[in-house]
């Protein structure tokens, strides 16, 4: 029998011109799909100019030029259609999606849908559940006494997966998926009987309690607000 974690699992990363999900834009993105574990994933990458004025700073997080970015970034609202569209495609083929920071990536991806293509990421899903598995959030109730971040980096060093490239959005994305299956490896007592449907499900109730008993108001403020998706704020409705 082949657990879910040794099957197919696709993964999304996002990058922006900054942390604000609700006024930052999107500039590189990347969905990485590996059929089974070890074997060679599959990537799809996109680099969108947002739209509105980046500076080199900016540009340089990212790993990128703000020339680059100007001269070979695609127009935003097609690229967040074809996201959209290969989210739903994985959805409705029932695979897990990993991200990580999912209330991050996934609210900066409903809000770029909403101001690019007047719709929505459940509006995309069609009703189509989208099985999350996030890394953090995983790791943190799993492995609740352990000190330390719990960023992707630190996920690595736990688990003994090389890091990503720092500006590589796909690298990072193929990262993850690595990471949730090393971690569901080591915690398979507790994983191996759940369905990806059910795990989703969980991890809403266990972010919410890490929000509720995290250490202390910066945590809260990066994590508040829902899990995979943060709801709007009520100017925004």
């Amino acid at each position: 029998m082949t657990h879910w974690y040794e099957g197919p699992l696709a993964a999304l990363s996002l990058r922006a011109t900054g942390p604000d999900t609700e006024a930052d834009r999107l500039v590189t993105a990347a969905l990485v799909v590996q059929d089974l574990a070890g074997a060679r994933p599959r990537t799809l990458r996109w680099l969108v100019s947002p739209g509105v004025a980046m500076t080199e700073e900016q540009a340089a997080r990212l790993g990128l030029t703000h020339d680059q970015v100007v001269r070979t970034g695609r127009w935003p609202a097609p690229v967040m259609e074809e996201v959209g569209r290969a989210l739903a495609g994985h959805a409705a083929a029932g695979r897990p999606l990993v991200v990580d920071d999912a209330p991050a990536a996934l609210t900066l991806l409903d809000r770029e849908l909403r101001r690019h293509r007047a719709s929505s990421l459940g509006a995309y899903l069609s009703g189509v559940p989208l099985s999350v598995l996030d890394p953090r959030v995983l790791d943190t109730e799993l492995d609740r006494y352990r000190k330390g971040s719990r960023h992707l980096d630190a996920l690595c060093v736990r688990y003994g997966v090389p890091a990503p490239e720092p500006h590589d959005a796909a690298d990072q994305a193929r990262v993850a998926v690595e990471v949730v299956r090393a971690l569901a490896r080591v915690f398979a007592p507790r994983l191996e009987r759940l369905t990806p449907g059910e795990l989703h499900a969980l991890q809403e109730d266990w972010h919410a309690a890490q929000v509720r008993h995290g250490p202390g108001p910066a945590v809260r403020e990066g994590t508040a607000g829902g899990w995979p998706l943060r709801p709007r704020a009520a100017a925004a409705v």
